[in-house]
């Protein structure tokens, strides 16, 4: 399937998201992957991970009109070779996502929805967001706050950042998309972001960028 969402966030960020409906033939006739590429394709042993692998590439170099190679930094922080964008990759089920800019750091993830979210809720969530959640669209707004820590985590490139003790999502209505604000405290990092939703089908979508 061609790119399913393909936007300027600015004039030097762009936004994909790929419906993953190809077979596993398809996508990999239109890559041209090195030695170590075939290896770390091969290397993942479900079949719908090497697809999810697959349509992120796919989907990069249509992005960017020529073939383009992903490497990945000590805290496994995807990068390009040629250092031309900054991106940050997320993949849920059918759906894989790119965020990519020039002159900015990135932030990006998607989450299929299911109800088992409310069972672990309390492992990332602070109380005072547990208590601001809306039960009429409880799901989407617990996936909501959860892409939202996920790309903040992504953005900061930091390990051992916890979602529930460094993170906390400022209370928000959720709708169909908007933007909510997000902050990052540690004893080093001190950040206040805008982050922007969607959602798409059964799949919620929150990036940010700085």
């Amino acid at each position: 399937m061609p790119i399913f969402v393909n936007k300027n966030i600015s004039n030097h960020c762009r936004l994909g998201v790929w419906k993953i409906t190809e077979s596993y033939e398809q996508l990999l006739s239109r890559l041209q992957l090195d030695a170590n590429d075939t290896s770390t394709l091969l290397g993942f042993k479900n079949p719908k991970r090497q697809r999810e692998w697959m349509s992120v590439r796919v989907m990069l170099n249509e992005l960017t009109g020529r073939p383009t190679k992903i490497l990945y930094n000590g805290n496994r922080k995807p990068y390009l070779s040629d250092q031309s964008y900054n991106i940050s990759i997320s993949h849920s089920d059918q759906y894989s996502t790119i965020l990519m800019c020039r002159d900015k750091h990135v932030g990006i993830d998607i989450e299929k929805m299911q109800p088992k979210i409310d069972q672990i809720a309390f492992k990332f969530l602070q109380e005072r967001e547990m208590g601001k959640i809306d039960n009429l669209q409880r799901i989407y707004h617990l996936y909501l706050h959860w892409c939202a820590k996920e790309a903040l985590y992504k953005i900061c490139d930091r390990p051992n950042l916890s979602f529930r003790e460094n993170m906390f999502i400022e209370p928000f209505q959720p709708k169909r998309q908007g933007i909510i604000t997000g902050r990052v405290e540690t004893s080093e990092i001190h950040l206040r972001l805008k982050l922007y939703y969607f959602s798409v089908e059964n799949y919620s979508i929150v990036w940010c960028y700085k």
